[in-house]
């Protein structure tokens, strides 16, 4: 079986309110790189800044590949026309599809979409692994959409996608990689 690739999606900001709170998501972010990393997986994310930048950076100090997918059509429009890193990860993928193309991408190459704070990006990265049927993991309390999932779930009319919940990224990467193994 191929190595489980997992798409981390989240705030491409880390802007909580105080710095105990950056702090607190920064120490989120680098245990959950790092426990994705020791499992053996491949990290999918944006190729953006913040939360999932924090995470590219943990894993791939832990010895992980962290494939990045793009909106931009090259190099050049990824760093200066949306302002992304080149360094957000091992080898990037340029779709050329911006946001909302790059997003469908981003899920459909996930074996598990594990959500991280965020907003309106990442609430639509969420809703394509919920009708996709993906196996999602929330990092509950780590703010922004990932807080409000559980509402969001109760407005859908089918259950299509496999979403567990947990504060400690390590359990939720347990639990995620448990359902992908029983499949």
């Amino acid at each position: 079986m191929a190595k489980p690739t997992v798409g981390v999606m989240g705030a491409s900001v880390n802007d909580a309110l105080s710095n105990a709170e950056r702090n607190r998501l920064t120490e989120l972010a680098q245990t959950l790189g790092a426990t994705l990393a020791r499992r053996g997986c491949i990290l999918i994310t944006g190729a953006t800044t913040g939360l999932p930048d924090m995470v590219a950076q943990a894993f791939r100090q832990a010895g992980g590949f962290a494939l990045g997918i793009s909106p931009a059509t090259n190099r050049a429009e990824h760093v200066h026309s949306y302002g992304l890193p080149e360094e957000a990860a091992d080898a990037i993928v340029f779709t050329g599809f911006g946001y909302k193309g790059r997003n469908v991408i981003n899920i459909r190459s996930s074996d598990i979409v594990i959500i991280f704070g965020g907003a309106t990006g990442t609430l639509n990265e969420f809703t394509i692994a919920y009708d996709e049927g993906k196996i999602i993991g929330v990092l509950e309390g780590s703010g922004g959409i990932a807080d409000h999932i559980r509402e969001v779930l109760a407005f859908c009319k089918k259950a299509t996608g496999t979403v567990f919940f947990a504060s400690d990224p390590e359990t939720l990467a347990e639990r995620c990689l448990s359902a992908l193994n029983s499949q």
